[in-house]
């Protein structure tokens, strides 16, 4: 019998990199189907108005232009796109139709859909549509949504969809009676998720089998085909949807989007496979934004620093309707801005409002990366106006070891309580600082050097992970003696074809270079939820231990038969079974395939947590902030791959840094948004950061599954806009400057200079 757990901790490079890195991926772009037409979506070019009519004559006129579809070929009534997350029925008046029909509520929103030979055909076409709107005061920002000029949806009379609630003690009483309050207002700007490969789809429609084939979807294949099925009148079984490589994922692709029903309803419509990829442009206006928010929050502490209690009110700005995931980030905000520390009194709520901007949804780590500034930010102004040390009313307020599971505020009105795992925040915080050398570059704190100012900041974090209810794994022994391993779980760039072949290797104890990984295809398991919530390991990972024991056993009844005994005296190893004095190796045993497929059920998150630390200087005359050093340490439990995991710590913390100092969609009074392109919406290079350090540990496993793992691809990116205010705050500390608003870009950081001084 082999070595167990050999696989699972090391650092290896992952395998798809070969086929990626060599040009042998297959994207939906590299989809060709015989016979296949080409989409273009027709979008508004209004925020917000009536549509009078759409003439759709010339366009239909053009030699190979197919048809043109409008919500009048969709039928009595335009499907609507349900909500996946928090599906509150409060919530189900903000859902976007599938085409506009009656009002337009953003630019970009679809309209109509031409169909030709080819894009260049459909995109002529596209001109030739003529769509009459009458214009609708917008409405873009707080200001305008809570004031009575204009209502996106008339039947709700009002811009305000939901506010979420977390509470927990009594926060009223706790701030009567404290000593010290601190209260300040945020805001964190609209940015998004800039994937390398924008969406795309190709559809196929078999008539003869009733059957339709869509190319093209990630993360959540299941959801989506139930989706796709319900609002094209079909059954879950007439659907497949087929997972390609993609691009990168971080929460955006893969959500129900207009496109994801509108490309299938084409290719049926004209009976003809059709392909619809989206250019960047598109991406831009369409796809999810996220982050977009303001909070006015307050802290009580004692004297020494002690937090009492937190209490804030939040709004965020849900664009024009609320999509599959929309009410994520808002809920975050309101449930997890405590963070890892201990506050026993909150009063916490986030308002959802609805304007004239594209839809928001997720991106890696909502709420958290927007809840992490406003509360990082204050801790810092707290230790300020107290007198303290930064780093040790931390520590002073970090949960302990002994005190997890840590439960943390209920939510409502969707109820739900939750609790941290397991953790030992000061032992991470120490080794940060360690690390970082703390104590050198404190020294250089708010000095001027060569003309800039030099700063350093600090920042605690946590992140959730390991959402439920299931996930699910398929296992096939082959009649060659090779492991075909199907997995529920969706492939967005996280390096799953390599980490979960370590987690079947271990569990079946054979040779990693024996297992091949298939994953996210709806005809790959009986059913899957796919990946989203730093949940593919936990969730996956856990089914595939599940699974690979069922196999194990059925390898032994089959092996037993053979071998003349009974399974129980079947003993297995890397290449053999043996019982009765003989041996056959696997190939042998497995005549016919043999395959097991197994369910792990979980409704507890885990939590990965750690500290950051920079060191940043501040030129006063331009505004630019230069990241010298940024040092991360995390712990996420057990790891099954240290290498890949590293990988995406660096990853989320250039992201983060993106959003920190670069990233802002910025639209114009009239709803137009004014960074279409990537000449004006500015994102973070090779070069721009060249000096991050990611550290990922496993110190304490989770106690919620058997591989004691926890999601651990989004943490790093969830305290860097905090972490950077609070190194600006303390670079310009001579000028009495407080960021109070993101992003840190040149001319705000050059104002707050300016302003200050």
């Amino acid at each position: 019998m082999g070595a167990a757990n050999t696989l699972i901790g090391q650092p290896m490079e992952r395998v798809e990199d070969l086929r990626l890195l060599r040009g042998k991926g297959t994207y939906v772009a590299d989809v060709v189907r015989e016979g296949m037409l080409h989409a273009v979506v027709v979008r508004s070019t209004v925020a917000h108005g009536r549509i009078r009519g759409i003439d759709i004559s010339s366009a239909l006129s053009m030699p190979g232009v197919h048809a043109v579809i409008t919500a009048r070929d969709l039928g009595e009534k335009v499907p609507l796109i349900p909500l996946r997350l928090q599906p509150l029925p409060q919530l189900e008046p903000f859902c976007q139709p599938m085409l506009a029909h009656d009002k337009v509520r953003f630019v970009g929103e679809p309209i109509a859909v031409v169909v030709a030979d080819s894009q260049a055909i459909a995109e002529d076409a596209h001109d030739l549509v003529r769509i009459d709107i009458e214009p609708l005061p917008a409405v873009i920002d707080r200001t305008t949504a809570e004031a009575p000029a204009a209502v996106l949806f008339d039947e709700h009379g009002t811009n305000t969809a939901l506010t979420w609630s977390a509470q927990k003690g009594d926060a009223g009483k706790a701030f009567a009676d404290a000593l010290y309050t601190r209260k300040e207002r945020f805001t964190v700007q609209r940015h998004a998720a800039m994937f390398m490969e924008p969406r795309g789809f190709v559809a196929e429609w078999d008539a003869a089998t009733q059957r339709l084939t869509v190319w093209g979807v990630a993360k959540v294949a299941w959801v989506n085909r139930r989706i796709l099925a319900t609002a094209m009148g079909l059954q879950e079984a007439q659907v497949e949807m087929i997972e390609v490589d993609v691009g990168g994922g971080f929460g955006s692709r893969g959500e129900f989007y207009p496109e994801d029903y509108l490309i299938p309803f084409a290719a049926r419509h004209v009976g003809r496979p059709v392909k619809w990829i989206e250019d960047r442009r598109e991406h831009l206006m369409t796809a999810n934004h996220a982050r977009e928010s303001e909070c006015e929050l307050e802290i009580a502490a004692t004297r020494d620093g002690r937090i009492l209690a937190m209490r804030g009110r939040a709004f965020t700005n849900n664009g024009a309707y609320l999509r599959t995931n929309g009410s994520v980030q808002p809920r975050n905000i309101a449930q997890f801005s405590t963070g890892p520390y201990r506050i026993e009194h909150v009063d916490m709520t986030a308002t959802m409002l609805v304007t004239n901007k594209t839809p928001s949804g997720t991106y890696r780590g909502p709420g958290r990366f927007e809840g992490d500034f406003f509360r990082e930010r204050l801790i810092d102004l707290m230790a300020k106006d107290l007198g303290m040390d930064r780093v040790e009313i931390r520590r002073r307020n970090l949960v302990t070891d002994a005190e997890m599971p840590y439960r943390l505020a209920d939510i409502t009105p969707y109820d739900h309580s939750d609790e941290l795992d397991s953790g030992d925040n000061q032992e991470l915080l120490d080794r940060c600082l360690a690390d970082f050398g703390w104590s050198e570059k404190a020294k250089l704190s708010g000095k001027k050097i060569d003309g800039v100012f030099h700063g350093i900041g600090i920042g605690c974090f946590i992140e959730g992970g390991g959402a439920g209810p299931s996930e699910d794994a398929r296992i096939v022994l082959e009649t060659d003696g090779r492991v075909t391993l199907y997995m529920g779980s969706a492939a967005v760039g996280q390096g799953i074809e390599t980490i979960m072949a370590q987690i079947a290797g271990d569990a079946l104890e054979v040779p990693f270079d024996r297992i091949t990984v298939l994953h996210g295809s709806t005809s790959h398991v009986t059913k899957g939820f796919g990946s989203y919530h730093s949940r593919s390991t936990v969730m996956g990972g856990n089914a595939i231990l599940i699974a690979a024991e069922k196999l194990k056993d059925r390898i032994r009844e089959a092996a037993a038969t053979k071998l003349g005994c009974k399974p129980a005296d079947v003993a297995l190893d890397s290449e053999h079974a043996r019982g009765a004095g003989k041996a056959m190796t696997w190939a042998e045993v497995a005549d016919q395939p043999i395959e097991a497929e197994g369910t792990f059920h979980n409704h507890k998150h885990t939590y990965s947590y750690g500290t950051q630390a920079v060191h940043v200087t501040v030129d006063p005359g331009t505004g630019q902030v230069s990241v010298l050093d940024l040092a991360s340490i995390k712990d996420c439990g057990r790891m099954i791959n240290p290498l890949t995991l590293k990988g995406q710590a660096i990853g989320s913390m250039v992201q983060g840094l993106g959003g920190a100092f670069l990233e802002d969609l910025v639209y114009n009074e009239e709803g137009q948004i004014l960074t279409g392109s990537f000449a004006d919406y500015l994102m973070p290079t090779a070069s721009c950061f060249p000096h991050l350090r990611a550290t990922v540990i496993e110190l304490k496993p989770s106690p919620t599954n058997p591989l004691g793992a926890k999601g651990a691809g989004e943490g790093e990116i969830v305290p860097v806009g905090g972490l950077l205010a609070n190194a600006v705050a303390d670079a310009l500390s001579s000028l009495g400057a407080e960021p109070l608003d993101l992003p840190l870009s040149p001319p705000k950081v050059w104002a707050l200079a300016q302003g200050a001084s």
